[in-house]
């Protein structure tokens, strides 16, 4: 509704009467009806106002509503991505799995090979990032299952390469033997070791009851492991190879990961004095037997110092020509022998010399021999009743033979080395 203009006409006064005017002509206003009318304005006003008011809450709203859907529209969706990439048939095992994730942060990662094993990993301060403790085995399918927080799992495949060339370490003593308590624990590779240090440490040797072992290296092939002094009798040993992927040489990894327990049996040390030609048996602590025993002679010394039983053959053959003694001997059926060095001393039984010779003379080309019969069928007699008392690992320690102390190398005779040269072997 319009209000009527009002004219404000100059020389006019407030009360003065104006002519009537014809149908056609304004009608005349009062001051009183235009102070009625203009007292309708703000009625008028409010109620426009109240309705534009009306529309701008509205409007508003919906404005709102749309700037909220739209900051919706614009939060991204968490992106994992994980290190092998998914679908990777040669991946690289040298490196650990990593997995990361835009846009949010990880509840949880895991991964697990097909050989049933897995993988655990730590994540960073933000979990925005999840890295592998180890590397992935080689030949092996992964899959790794990776939620992010309020999010769905996502998941990814991956092979990893198999190595081109590979090394074992063949192990002595064997898997759940009982040894004297000499027996080192060694290891022969098949591949000469360059880096020592990654195998060294992907070997461990633990006693129970507890004591520190040492390895040392005597070649690129062979690694040993002591304690300082020999084991306690009834210690268990564990031997854990984690060699599986461990670079020992250029694009030469190992492929074993498994533990092997060995036992040590009672003390036994038997010591051979050839001024005397005797050797004592100890075991326990106590006095087992004493021998009359023959050495190597004059021309033939037998190796002096701490040597350990590391192979025992009830009969062998014995031929001079694989000692570097051309055709001195040849003999079929050695009794009772048991070797002390790779070079060949052995502790043997002896049919073919005159029961004399033991306990007087030193008639041997090397070994030491003990009085005994052909065929070893004799128990009674010392070559017999000995080998029957020994095992594998047992010490034999040599004296006054006129001959060096054996190199710690020639057999499983690592003892004949002090402690610090022992562990200055070590590449640790």
């Amino acid at each position: 509704m319009g209000v009527p203009q009002i004219s404000n006409r100059s020389g006019q006064t407030a009360n003065r009467s104006e002519p009537a005017r014809s149908g056609s002509e304004r009608p005349a206003w009062s001051r009183r009806g235009i102070l009625t009318v203009l007292g309708a304005v703000p009625a008028v006003a409010l109620t426009g106002c109240s309705g534009s008011a009306d529309a701008s809450e509205g409007t508003g709203a919906t404005a709102a509503a749309g700037a909220k859907t739209q900051a919706q529209a614009k939060v991204k969706e968490p992106t994992v991505t994980v290190t092998p990439a998914d679908g990777t048939k040669k991946a690289d095992f040298t490196s650990p799995v990593e997995v990361a994730v835009a846009n949010g942060t990880l509840a949880s990662v895991g991964v697990t090979g097909n050989d049933g094993s897995t993988l655990a990993g730590s994540f960073n301060d933000a979990r925005t990032k999840w890295t592998s403790t180890r590397n992935p085995y080689s030949g092996t399918k992964y899959t790794v299952t990776a939620t992010p927080q309020g999010a769905d799992a996502h998941t990814a495949t991956f092979v990893t390469k198999s190595p081109g060339e590979t090394f074992v370490g063949y192990f002595t003593p064997e898997a759940n033997a009982t040894s004297g308590v000499g027996m080192p624990v060694s290891i022969n590779f098949t591949q000469a070791v360059k880096d020592r240090a990654a195998v060294e440490k992907a070997i461990t040797v633990t006693a129970e009851p507890a004591v520190e072992v040492v390895g040392h290296w005597f070649s690129d092939t062979r690694l040993d492991f002591r304690p300082e002094a020999y084991w306690a009798a009834g210690t268990k040993i564990t031997l854990s190879l984690r060699l599986k992927d461990v670079e020992g040489a250029n694009d030469v990894y190992g492929v074993q990961s498994k533990n092997v327990t060995f036992h040590i049996g009672r003390r036994q040390i038997s010591t051979v004095d050839l001024t005397k030609k005797t050797m004592t048996v100890e075991r326990d602590g106590s006095t087992l037997a004493s021998y009359p025993v023959t050495g190597g002679d004059a021309e033939h010394t037998t190796w002096s110092g701490i040597m350990v039983i590391s192979e025992r053959f009830r009969q062998t053959r014995m031929e001079s020509s694989t000692v570097g003694l051309g055709d001195e001997y040849d003999i079929s059926d050695v009794p009772h022998a048991q070797r002390l060095t790779t070079s060949g001393t052995f502790i043997h039984g002896n049919y073919w010399a005159p029961t004399s010779v033991f306990g007087t003379s030193n008639t041997s080309h090397g070994c030491i021999g003990l009085h005994d019969a052909k065929g070893a069928n004799d128990t009674s007699v010392p070559g017999s009743t000995f080998y029957n008392s020994s095992m594998l690992g047992d010490v034999v320690i040599v004296k006054n033979s006129g001959e060096k102390t054996v190199d710690p190398a020639n057999g499983l005779n690592g003892w004949n080395l002090s402690w610090a040269d022992w562990k200055a072997g070590s590449a640790l």
